[in-house]
């Protein structure tokens, strides 16, 4: 089936509408980040650097580390970005922008995001690098999908749901868990993780500065749950903006995606460090080098 043109705009010079990346830009292992900064301290580590494309918040770079082929790529803030960025990923790797058809051997992208977060429990200490095993969706991205219980654990969200006696009005939580190749790559070196991707930083984040919350005990409920699945027992210990969608859209669309947090905050301490550039860089660093393991 032809993709119409409204519904996948491709730029006059052949690349996708939003990250002005052409086909042949983009290699099978890609580091994922939010601020478009970071792109370029990751190059640094690059060799044979073959493109670099800027588009508002969407950087790219594509080289070598240890002659392994890699795509840095910014993604803004937020989840619906996300939204943009997987879905643009995705063609790249999976449609003929020449004949607008989905190719007929689809093409399994290995993704790692690298991010900042919260931390929710008194025992994950600052400069703690948590691993996002499952992800806890509160910005209802993935609820305009079809389909979305085929890879989301629906018996966890309504305990969750239960427990947190949910807010009507706001969009129905999702839980969906990171790619197993992912995990592995990078567990040992990790907090195992359950993340809650908020479509806000303040109040989606239970942040109070001038308005009231709709679920003002929010932040003690969700540090009080526990679920089982697959016969491990998990807590939720972080916050960010991203994690949910990225892992969601990776389920859907046949792809490896996992998200790493550097904890730069922990709300249960209220404490932060926001010096922490020089963590960042080495996650940075150690994620490369993990990647690079994949060929």
């Amino acid at each position: 089936m032809k993709i119409p043109e409204s519904e996948l705009i491709i730029n006059g010079d052949g690349s996708v509408f939003h990250l002005h990346m052409k086909p042949e830009h983009l290699a099978d292992n890609v580091i994922m980040m939010g601020d478009p900064g970071r792109v370029d301290i990751l190059a640094d580590f690059l060799t044979d650097i073959e493109c670099r494309n800027a588009s508002r918040e969407f950087v790219s770079v594509t080289g070598k580390y240890k002659g392994s082929r890699i795509t840095a790529l910014s993604h803004g803030i937020g989840p619906d970005n996300i939204d943009i960025v997987m879905t643009e990923l995705d063609a790249l790797a999976n449609v003929d922008f020449k004949t607008r058809e989905v190719k007929p051997e689809h093409r399994a992208l290995n993704i790692l995001r690298i991010g900042t977060s919260g931390a929710l429990h008194a025992d994950i200490p600052l400069g703690s690098f948590i691993l996002s095993h499952i992800s806890v969706g509160f910005d209802g991205v993935m609820n305009w999908y079809g389909n979305r219980e085929k890879v989301t654990l629906p018996a966890v969200e309504e305990a969750f749901k239960k427990h947190m006696n949910w807010d009507p009005n706001l969009p129905s939580p999702y839980f969906v868990k990171a790619s197993d190749k992912m995990i592995d790559l990078m567990k040992d070196i990790t907090v195992k993780g359950v993340t809650i991707s908020a479509p806000g930083f303040y109040g989606p984040q239970g942040r109070v500065v001038r308005m009231p919350l709709a679920m003002p005990h929010m932040l003690e409920d969700i540090e009080s749950f526990r679920f089982t699945e697959g016969g491990e027992q998990y807590r939720i210990t972080n916050f960010e903006m991203e994690s949910s969608p990225l892992a969601g859209f990776a389920a859907h669309l046949g792809h490896n995606a996992a998200t790493v947090c550097c904890a730069i905050a922990n709300r249960y301490l209220k404490s932060s460090n926001p010096d922490y550039k020089p963590v960042i860089r080495q996650l940075l660093e150690i994620s490369l080098e993990r990647m690079a393991t994949l060929g």
